[in-house]
């Protein structure tokens, strides 16, 4: 389980002396716990990584806004921290190979939203791990609007 695996990395960031480390993985968890509390059960690993990519993406957020050197390094090293315990998602061109089988399906759609939604139904039916922003870039290069 993804929280357990927080857990352990968490103490061994604490006797090894990264703080930092420690404490995104302290807030990561957190988050995950604070869910699992509104629901009254545990979070599946699906739902855990959820929590982790919502705090990357208010991370870059922040980086984007941010002026100071030191906040921008700051979170960059916890979104490091953070992208370390998510799944390796697929890139473009790996979406692009999966959504073989379904290209006739994906350059067939009325619109880029509706060929979105073929390849999102696929990728997730196989279990891939990926991004919309991803997809969205595949299934372009697929309808050879990229």
């Amino acid at each position: 389980m993804l929280s357990e695996e927080i857990k352990k990395r968490m103490l061994q960031a604490m006797k090894a002396g990264r703080t930092l480390e420690k404490e995104i993985l302290r807030v990561a968890l957190g988050e995950i716990q604070t869910q699992e509390a509104r629901v009254n059960q545990a979070m599946s690993d699906e739902d855990a990584a959820a929590v982790v990519r919502k705090l990357v993406k208010n991370n870059h957020e922040t980086l984007a806004v941010s002026e100071s050197a030191e906040q921008k390094a700051q979170l960059e090293a916890e979104n490091a921290v953070l992208e370390s315990l998510l799944p390796k998602s697929l890139g473009v061109d790996e979406i692009v190979a999966a959504l073989a089988a379904v290209a006739d399906a994906v350059k067939s759609a009325g619109n880029d939203g509706q060929a979105t939604g073929v390849a999102m139904k696929h990728l997730k039916a196989a279990g891939a791990v990926v991004t919309g922003k991803e997809v969205t870039l595949a299934v372009k290069q697929i309808r050879g609007s990229a």
